[in-house]
């Protein structure tokens, strides 16, 4: 799982951006991919550092 260092706000979901050997990464969620992983859209907009992403698994997870 990556930290996310930003998130941003698409026509069709939220763009989360990651740290990967000292590039910015982008992993795209759509919105019903956000509610099937039982995300809050607006949460992850506003408070992005309480989650991480696993861009292999294309995931998002609530860090503890």
């Amino acid at each position: 799982m990556k930290d996310i260092v930003a998130t941003r706000r698409m026509e069709n979901g939220i763009a989360v951006y990651y740290d990967e050997g000292g590039e910015k990464k982008l992993e795209s969620f759509n919105f019903q991919e956000l509610i099937d992983l039982q995300i809050n859209a607006l949460d992850l907009l506003n408070d992005h550092r309480n989650y991480a992403v696993d861009p292999k698994a294309h995931t998002l997870k609530m860090k503890k």
